[in-house]
Order: C-alpha cells, then sequence, then structure tokens
C-alpha cells in the first residue's frame, strides 16, 4: 500500500458533510423554504450547498430586512434540526408520538449560546439565547400553534380572540396550525438523524487540544446542535457563519484564515478537512493544505477545485503527533 505523508501545525475542520452528515435534515429545510417561495426544491437545494443560510436566505428571500435577518437565520437553522430530530422524537415506533409535545426533547437540545461568541455555554432543554427580549424562536411558535389545535374552538374564540377581529384571527390560525400540521407529518415520516462520519472520532482523539478547529457555513443554532448530537465537543475555536469578525464566507478563505489565526497559527501551515466545492476553494485560497472528502460529492464534483489530496473519507487519513508536529499520512 502505497503512502504519502507531510507535517502541519494545526487542523481546520468544515462541519456538515465533513464531521457531520446532516445533509438529509439540510435539504428537507431547503426544500420547504423552495415550496414556500414556489421555485424548484431541486434548485433550491442544489444551489446553497456549502454556504451560508444568511447568504442563501439573501438570495431566495430579498424582501427580509438587514435587521430581521439574524432571526431569519436561527429560525431556519432550528427548522433544520426540527427535521433532524423529527423520526426519532415523533416517527413510527417513537414513544411520545405526539406534535403536541414539545417538538424538541430533551436529549436533544441545543446548547445555550452567547451572542458574540462563537463558544458554547452550558446545555439546555431549549433552543433557547441569552437575549430575553427576542421574539419566541420556531420550537416555540411551532410547539404553541400545534397545542392551539387541541383547543376547542369555542374555547379559543372565548379566550384568545374575543378584542380581536374574530374570523379572521381564527382562520389564519386554524390554516397555520393545517400547513404545521402537515408539514410535521411529512418530516416525522423519514429519517434525517445527524450522524458522524467514518474516521471522525479517530482523527480528533489524535490531535492535541488547541491544535484543531472547526469553520462552518452553518450559524450558532444549527452548528453546535450537529456536533453535540453526535458526540461531538464544539472546539474553544469555532468559526461559525453569524461571527460578526467574518466580511465573508466560503468559497472566501475568511473562515479558514480567522480560525487559524485564533488557533495562533498560519493557515499556510494548517490542514483544512472540506467536502464542497465551496469548503475546497476557500481551503485553497487560504493557503492550507486541502484535503478533501467524498462524502457529500462524488470526485468528479471536487475533483477540479484544486484540493491537493481526495479520499474517500477520514478513515484514509492518519495523524501522529512527532516532535510537537501533526504528521498526517494519506493512506492509498
Amino acid at each position: 500500500m502505497s503512502t504519502q505523508s507531510f507535517y502541519a501545525d494545526a487542523v481546520l475542520f468544515d462541519m456538515d458533510g465533513t464531521l457531520t452528515d446532516s445533509i438529509a435534515a439540510v435539504e428537507a429545510a431547503w426544500g420547504k423554504v423552495a415550496t414556500d417561495i414556489g421555485q424548484d426544491p431541486a434548485y433550491v437545494i442544489a444551489a446553497t450547498h456549502g454556504k451560508r443560510a444568511i447568504d442563501n436566505l439573501a438570495q431566495f428571500k430579498p424582501h427580509i430586512k438587514a435587521h430581521e435577518m439574524d432571526r431569519e437565520v436561527q429560525s431556519f437553522e432550528e427548522s433544520i434540526l426540527f427535521f433532524a430530530d423529527a423520526f426519532k422524537t415523533h416517527g413510527p415506533g417513537s414513544r411520545r408520538g405526539s406534535f403536541s409535545e414539545s417538538a424538541v426533547d430533551s436529549e436533544f437540545s441545543t446548547p445555550s449560546l452567547t451572542p458574540g461568541s462563537s463558544a458554547p455555554s452550558s446545555r439546555s432543554s431549549s433552543f433557547a439565547f441569552s437575549e430575553s427580549s427576542r421574539r419566541p424562536s420556531f420550537v416555540t411558535r411551532l410547539s404553541s400553534a400545534l397545542m392551539m389545535s387541541a383547543v376547542p374552538e369555542t374555547e379559543v374564540l372565548n379566550t384568545e380572540f374575543e378584542d380581536f377581529a374574530i374570523e379572521d384571527e381564527l382562520i389564519q390560525q386554524k390554516t397555520m396550525i393545517h400547513q404545521l400540521e402537515a408539514w410535521q407529518l411529512e418530516a416525522a415520516a423519514v429519517n434525517r438523524s445527524v450522524r458522524i462520519l467514518p474516521g471522525v472520532k479517530k482523527m480528533i482523539s489524535s490531535i492535541p487540544a488547541g491544535r484543531y478547529a472547526v469553520a462552518t457555513s452553518g450559524a450558532k443554532t444549527y452548528a453546535y446542535g450537529c456536533m453535540t448530537r453526535v458526540g461531538i465537543t464544539p472546539p474553544p475555536v469555532t468559526i461559525t457563519a453569524d461571527d460578526k469578525r467574518l466580511k465573508a464566507g466560503k468559497p472566501a478563505p475568511d473562515p479558514f484564515l480567522l480560525a487559524a489565526e485564533c488557533l495562533g497559527y498560519d493557515a499556510k501551515n494548517c490542514v483544512v478537512f472540506e467536502d464542497s466545492p465551496s469548503g475546497i476553494r476557500a481551503g485553497v485560497a487560504s493557503g492550507a493544505t486541502v484535503i478533501a472528502v467524498c462524502t457529500s460529492h462524488e470526485r468528479s464534483k471536487i475533483e477540479n477545485c484544486g484540493a491537493h489530496f481526495i479520499v474517500e473519507n477520514m478513515e484514509k487519513v492518519k495523524c501522529d503527533v512527532v516532535d510537537g508536529q501533526l504528521k498526517f499520512t494519506i493512506l492509498a
């Protein structure tokens, strides 16, 4: 078996498609966006892969105002995690199986996140940020609307709508409930659970603390939600798409350059693991040595993006610490 080896100071990982596989949930969420705006899901899904939600939403929902974008990104990423959890929480054979309960099981909670920081704080049983005055999250609104469907219509009339234009409000509420129920039935019918990709646990465990980072096109809600669901502890340096220090997302090199800087290394002396064409191009532009994994794209789709090595998955790469440096061996 022929091998190739080289040395580096640190590792910069992409997340989805590289460490984790949540492609089914991501595609379902973008498919829902496409349906909502009346576009072809296949086109929208293909156009959004490997790019930041903020950039994709700006393209496909140009009516979103700048001050609304952060909460729209969060709401979208919560929908990804809902698709990822729906089968286990509410699908066939689940112990709960009722959408009138909370849409998020505590087993799959997302860490609370401090605004302006890429580091997780503590685990929580809800998608909670430290802001005390933002609008209810996607999951909260989803659960509240669904619980309304179990309330007798006469009770709704007597309590919620007595001071409003009752008929119009009731029609809107019932329409939203029916749409959500239909969506949730579809979401729970397919197992879109997040999974860890082959070789990832071994690779991460072979790298000393402080020598690797994650630079992802996902924002905080999605990034930490995915990693914690598969048992990956997000490293102290985790650069997410909503990091205010970033001027641009992939395929610009900014996420990898910032990650390397935060680790204290030159990106040119780092290794980037990536799966998508835009991510590979970002890694190459940063000056790093890029290892592309064929975990989300066929080799033919990524072989002309400039990666220095292309492997089936991370099982084909070995990392050893030699005299303080990271030695990478590409297995044939």
